[in-house]
């Protein structure tokens, strides 16, 4: 293995020389030179790893020599020293994207922090990561084998997902032994709300519901006198909450940040017209028909969103006048920023962002997207660029400048499938591959989670005889005709419908302006 190759540039170089000798000893090369010029001849000479230089050389400068090595060699970590302690001094280096900034006299220790700091962090930060999950992992174990509320779920996605991300990030190799144990964690968690799903729909203690947030946590704002904005993402899972908030952190405080827990199914005609109506939908069809919109309609599943929203608050008796806007691509998004300052002129602001949706559809459905977002990684990937680069980010930061308070969240999440299951059905049962429903459902019940009284489960039934199947964990649901061209179709696109913790575990964060 060859050494790696330094470059230090320094007019006192010969009073370094227990500095070079000691770094040479731990392994690495190192070229000196006593000035600005000389260090510029040699980086046309040589490829250098890393970079020393001094501010105040005779001559060329150590900042002037910095501008021209980013031109030459822009990728090339450089550690500035100087004796100045000078704030300008400082402020021009760290503009010019230096590495490190160390102030005279430095010692050996120093030196050599920095350069591991700089060309080692990524193997160490990975080496890092690595054990601490190994060590962490029967502890996980042990906490999904004995997890017996919706709180100790929470606590295990939570966990699950920050080491995902830290995995993702370290470019550690402990992916695969992540999957793994996420996957044995769905499965327990699918079992969970298998046996408590139906008594969670009429218990006193129960977990927060779809239909409960608009209650507890936009309405207290409210009646506080507060301005708010009430941003749903559609399909918006953990994972990318937590990719997108660093963006945030600039603009808003975060008040409070949970999870809640989603209703069956986790589908946007269901769970966020529950959402909106402050209603489980089979209350919505009893009590405004006109608003319900069922499987087997041409009509939108969600064109009654405003107007739900109407009858929470008359419901409960809030003259609260409000906006609904919502944004399904990016001249919207441009149009709902020019027209902002109107928002002003209502107590509440309703937001409804499908990007996210619309890319999950979209990895289904285009190639392009497909290698794009192949991993769940990518897909954070590109939901981070959505937020960072389009409407999104620009619509958080006038909130915050007009002082908002922000209800964010989402009606469900989603989920990469790989596991077919044959399901036969009538010509009119409905195509969602997660969950299905129809009078006549051909299926092993050993492999979904059925309800056959709708009723008990706060769903409407079409039929006397209709039933519900949900699919959990990775699974999804197939046709026996042309099996094989959907199973391979399918597999490893992002669903939602049914039962798994991406599905039903979603953020619910409120923000305030900084």
């Amino acid at each position: 293995m060859s050494k790696e190759l330094i470059l230090w540039a320094d007019d006192e170089i010969d009073l370094l020389r227990p500095h070079i000798l000691f770094l040479q000893n731990k392994g690495f090369e190192i070229v000196t030179v006593t000035n600005g010029r000389d260090a510029l001849d040699a980086i046309t000479q040589q490829n250098f790893d890393l970079i020393i230089l001094d501010e105040n050389m005779p001559g060329i400068s150590g900042l002037e020599a910095l501008q021209e090595i980013k031109i030459q060699q822009p990728n090339v970590p450089v550690i500035m020293i100087t004796k100045s302690e000078e704030e300008n001094i400082m402020n021009q280096a760290i503009g010019s994207e230096i590495a490190d900034y160390l102030i005279k006299p430095v010692n050996p220790m120093q030196i050599l922090l920095s350069i591991k700091k700089n060309l080692h962090s990524v193997d160490l930060v990975e080496q890092k990561v690595t054990g601490d999950y190994r060590q962490q992992f029967m502890n996980i174990s042990m906490q999904i084998d004995q997890a017996a509320t919706i709180d100790d779920w929470y606590e295990i996605y939570n966990t699950l997902v920050r080491w995902e991300l830290t995995i993702a990030s370290a470019g550690s190799n402990m992916e695969d032994m992540l999957l793994t144990q996420k996957n044995d964690a769905n499965n327990a968690f699918c079992k969970f709300v298998k046996r408590n799903y139906e008594k969670w729909l009429t218990a006193d203690e129960h977990p927060l519901r779809s239909n409960e947030i608009f209650k507890t946590h936009v309405m207290p704002l409210l009646d506080a006198g507060e301005k708010v904005c009430f941003v749903v993402i559609d399909n918006f899972r953990l994972d990318q909450w937590k990719t997108i908030s660093p963006l945030l952190s600039d603009y808003f405080n975060v008040d409070s940040e949970q999870l809640y827990t989603t209703i069956l199914p986790t589908a946007t005609q269901y769970a966020r017209n529950a959402i909106f109506s402050g209603l489980m939908p089979v209350d919505i069809e009893r009590m405004f028909p006109d608003l319900w919109v069922d499987e087997d309609s041409e009509e939108g599943k969600n064109v009654n969103e405003a107007p739900l929203v109407q009858t929470i608050l008359d419901r409960y008796r809030r003259k609260v006048h409000f906006s609904y806007n919502k944004v399904n691509d990016s001249n919207a998004g441009e149009r709902l920023l020019r027209n902002f300052k109107s928002l002003a002129n209502f107590d509440l602001n309703v937001l409804v962002l499908n990007f996210v949706d619309m890319l999950s559809h979209a990895r289904t459905e285009s190639k392009m997207i497909r290698e794009l977002a192949n991993t769940d990684g990518a897909y954070r990937s590109l939901t981070e660029s959505w937020f960072r680069n389009g409407y999104a980010l620009e619509l958080f930061k006038l909130m915050a400048r007009d002082g908002y308070k922000v209800v964010l969240t989402t009606d469900h999440g989603t989920v990469r499938v790989n596991n077919a299951i044959k399901v036969i059905g009538e010509k009119n049962t409905n195509t969602n591959l997660r969950y299905k429903l129809g009078r006549n459902l051909n299926y092993n019940p050993k492999q979904v989670f059925e309800i056959k009284q709708p009723k008990r489960y706060g769903l409407p039934s079409p039929n006397v005889s209709t039933t519900y199947i949900f699919a959990t964990n990775r699974d999804f649901y197939a046709y026996p005709n042309n099996y094989n061209y959907y199973v391979q179709y399918y597999t490893d696109t992002f669903q939602h419908g049914g039962i798994s913790m991406e599905e039903m575990l979603v953020p619910l964060v409120t923000l305030s302006a900084k």
